[in-house]
């Protein structure tokens, strides 16, 4: 066993758990730590495929009795069936926009230099929307009507950018169509859930020859394990967060963070990898 790979895969857990549901992008933060420790090859990008697993798991489990509810009153309570077809409709254009193109976006996108290019714009439009202050019609993701759950559906389809973020879009997204905080980031955890489940396993269906279970099982345990507990510490953080707080601060982080990418970038400090 490959103790340095074991390590790799261990910060690249924490780094999936941390990020997929903060808006910082954890898509972007993948490629970036999977350059920098040189775990950016074909197997690579299924490492970080399984170990969204583990984050899919933490907010399951965050919200196992609402999830548990809906699913119990699915075949008879109108308040459920609402829930699910509000899902449903906020992940079609992010399917079917990935379907039709994300295979041309990961080919000219996936790389450093236009990942912090979008972590820098990103933060600048969740500065513009912290700074217009639209006034709060939905307090509660129960209280979204299907052309709600459409526009955030949209907004989620944003996140086919590599470094956009998509619980960054979502809810970016929500403050701008008049959800709460709460309701907004709530929302995005939901949506999370049929996103990254039907977008994990028709990836690692496709690269399934690159599996190799008896050898790479070790590892994907560990990043599995460190996604998820990382991905629980980061989902009650955010939640605590958001009730005092704005978002301001994570347009400030994605500010630098582009910054100092693009800046190694030219002097030369990094050999960023570019497609």
């Amino acid at each position: 066993m490959d103790i340095i790979l074991l390590i790799k895969a261990f910060i690249l857990g924490v780094v999936e758990g941390l990020t997929e549901f903060l808006p910082v992008s954890s898509t972007g933060h993948l490629i970036l730590v999977g350059d920098l420790l040189g775990f950016n090859d074909e197997k690579g990008k299924v490492f970080e495929l399984v170990i969204q697993v583990g984050a899919i798991v933490a907010v399951c489990w965050e919200y196992r009795q609402k999830i548990l509810t809906v699913l119990a009153g699915l075949p008879s309570q109108r308040s459920a069936q609402k829930f699910a077809l509000n899902i449903a409709i906020a992940f079609l254009p992010l399917a079917i926009l990935g379907f039709l193109f994300g295979k041309h976006i990961k080919a000219l996108l996936f790389s450093p230099i236009p990942v912090a290019l979008a972590f820098i714009i990103g933060a600048f439009v969740i500065i513009w929307a912290e700074k217009r202050q639209p006034v709060v019609r939905i307090h509660e993701v129960e209280d979204l009507t299907p052309l709600d759950a459409l526009k955030l559906g949209l907004a989620q389809a944003f996140a086919l950018i590599p470094g956009t973020s998509r619980s960054g879009a979502t809810i970016i997204g929500g403050l701008l169509f008049g959800l709460s905080r709460k309701a907004a980031t709530e929302f995005s955890f939901f949506l999370a859930i049929p996103t990254l489940i039907i977008a994990s396993l028709y990836d690692l269906y496709k690269h399934r020859d690159l599996l190799e279970l008896a050898t790479d099982a070790p590892y994907f345990a560990v990043g599995l394990l460190a996604a998820f507990i990382s991905a629980i510490l980061a989902i009650k953080g955010l939640l605590h967060y958001i009730t005092h707080h704005n978002f301001i601060i994570f347009a400030w982080y994605r500010i630098v963070f582009g910054l100092v990418v693009l800046a190694s970038a030219y002097s030369g400090l990094v050999q960023w990898t570019v497609n």
